[in-house]
């Protein structure tokens, strides 16, 4: 299986350094990820809140990456692969 939704992917620079909702509300996270589509810096589903989740939801935005140090993969929300 392949993901279909790379042609989305863009060019984009994080929106924070860490989970942009998390940051706000003064919360934890465990890991981050972030939207390939704008840039946007999310906790993963391992963390309480599961931002980046949250995001794809309310933004339909497919694709993410892990935006934790030495991790190199993405995943697509909507082929729920990893590539």
């Amino acid at each position: 299986m392949k993901c279909t939704h790379t042609d989305q992917i863009r060019e984009v620079e994080p929106s924070a350094q860490g989970c942009e909702e998390c940051l706000k509300s003064g919360d934890s996270w465990v890991h981050l990820r972030m939207c390939l589509i704008c840039g946007h810096v999310g906790c993963c589903d391992s963390s309480k809140n599961k931002h980046a989740t949250k995001h794809f939801h309310e933004t339909h935005h497919p694709i993410m990456e892990s935006f934790e140090k030495g991790e190199d993969w993405r995943w697509c929300y909507i082929d729920k692969i990893y590539f």
